[in-house]
């Protein structure tokens, strides 16, 4: 008999132990899921991610967002408004290196490998860039439209805040997102200077800093923020047409500061395709890798020059 009671709360302990152990597996595996969707949700893009759309090397992006060089990333990812987060951004980053590594290596000379890597990093930081500067563009051609919104609904008598959010809702992007962090952040309280003063941060331009001056001035002052902003409008449909023209202008120094290196690098398929293996024999002594070097790094201070040269700040 009590060999049979012993067996009885020997099995109802193993089945209540069973259950306990699955339970704390279910709940460990929601609390990470929750988390990494937490972590997705707080990034620095601000963004949900898209529906649907699952995130690649989660491992990776946390660890890297720990890092001083993801932080980095991070912010300049957001400011480019692209839906790739730092960790998948630096796996393709490496694998376009590793691809042109191969590629410089098979169909040039083997010197050229590390040469076409380091490349990659170029093409990666650039595109970046490039992208920031695009969604900037687009904002500025965006703020007479935003100055006109705010205008029209403070002489309604909506608040400022009421007005960001409502401004948010009727732009499409990258205005419309960016307004919408700023109502976010306004919503849990963060003061008018510091919400503004971000948004100045992510997309610097002359036009938006007179805009986040404007209206945080108004803001801490008062005044008459309908007429400023009536003025502003006007200002910058003007400077929105004035800076069309001066791209117009410059769209051939442009293609020519960007022909430059693509010629040089031209060159030398044309020189291995005349004579194979040329560029082998020419990379083999350190004469001629310094002489690449060299090469090189003109292309890259003409390319800079030029791009220097016909800036124009408007």
């Amino acid at each position: 008999m009590e060999l049979e009671t012993l067996v009885t709360l020997t099995t109802g302990i193993t089945v209540l132990t069973c259950a306990l152990a699955v339970m704390g597996l279910h709940s460990y595996a929601a609390g990470k899921a929750q988390r990494a969707a937490l972590v997705d949700r707080l990034s620095a893009t601000g963004r949900p991610p898209s529906a649907g759309r699952p995130r690649r090397f989660r491992t990776l992006d946390r660890r890297l967002r720990r890092t001083k060089l993801g932080r980095r990333l991070e912010l300049r990812l957001a400011a480019t408004g692209l839906d790739v987060t730092p960790g998948e951004f630096f796996v393709y980053m490496l694998a376009t290196v590793a691809g042109l590594w191969l590629i410089g290596q098979a169909a040039l000379a083997p010197f050229f490998g590390p040469l076409a890597g380091l490349l990659g990093i170029g093409v990666a930081v650039q595109f970046l860039n490039w992208q920031r500067q695009k969604r900037i563009e687009r904002f500025i051609n965006q703020l007479p439209e935003l100055a006109r919104i705010l205008a029209n609904a403070t002489q309604a008598g909506l608040a400022l805040r009421t007005a960001i959010g409502m401004a948010a809702e009727e732009l499409d992007a990258p205005a419309g997102e960016e307004l919408g962090k700023v109502a976010d952040q306004l919503a849990v309280g963060a003061s008018m200077d510091d919400a503004l003063g971000e948004l100045a941060d992510r997309l610097p331009s002359r036009e938006l800093v007179v805009l986040v001056t404007t209206l945080v001035l108004s803001n801490r002052a008062g005044g008459q923020v309908v007429s400023a902003l009536r003025n502003l409008t006007d200002t910058l449909e003007e400077r929105k047409e004035t800076r069309r023209e001066v791209r117009t202008q410059l769209s051939q120094v442009s293609m020519t500061s960007y022909a430059v290196p693509v010629l040089g690098v031209g060159s030398l398929f044309l020189m291995n395709g005349v004579k194979d293996g040329a560029l082998e024999r020419m990379t083999g002594s350190p004469a001629g890798q310094t002489a690449v070097i060299v090469a090189f790094a003109l292309y890259a201070v003409g390319f800079i020059l030029i791009r220097r040269l016909s800036r124009i700040d408007v």
